[in-house]
């Protein structure tokens, strides 16, 4: 009896903590962000890329030249083998090998260099951002804001996404 009595208690207690949990919950303003759709539509993205894009052009260029360096050494080999000489299609084979390695060093370099940029780019975005959500938080008394990622459902209603949208793309 005393146990039945203990567990009565228990359960009484547990079902009181679960329902004052819901009440303290419903107080709480909650909004929804999806931050992969504001980097997408905010035109500070496409002025990034379009600043990226110039300041890599050259660079660009260069591996591009190098492919096909790479290509018509390669068609020339396919095309002549039968004509050329053991050494001319060792030299060939040499100078296929150099330009390979070079355009493999380079666009590694290219890779990191512009990976770093791009890091850097992105990462005063993500601060212009956060600040509009902030800003959104403040304003309309949000107590708790998610990344649409982390979310498994909720009400389009809670969505802030549009606002952030539209308050970044005001931001300069």
């Amino acid at each position: 009896m005393n146990k039945f009595i203990k567990s009565l208690v228990m359960t009484t207690a547990a079902s009181s903590m679960l329902l004052a949990g819901s009440a303290l919950a419903a107080d709480q303003k909650i909004g929804v962000v999806n931050f992969q759709e504001v980097m997408g539509k905010i035109p500070q993205t496409a002025v990034v890329m379009q600043k990226l894009e110039a300041e890599f052009k050259d660079e660009k260029a260069v591996l591009a030249q190098l492919e096909k360096d790479i290509k018509y050494f390669q068609e020339k080999k396919q095309r002549d083998a039968s004509v050329m000489s053991k050494k001319e299609k060792d030299k060939l084979d040499q100078s296929i090998a150099t330009k390979f390695q070079e355009y493999q060093a380079k666009g590694k370099e290219f890779q990191q260099r512009t990976g770093v940029r791009q890091n850097e780019e992105t990462t005063k975005i993500i601060a212009l951002v956060r600040q509009a959500i902030d800003n959104i938080a403040a304003k309309d008394k949000f107590d708790l804001i998610l990344e649409q990622k982390a979310v498994v459902f909720s009400k389009p209603k809670l969505s802030i996404t549009n606002d952030v949208i539209e308050k970044v793309s005001k931001l300069k």
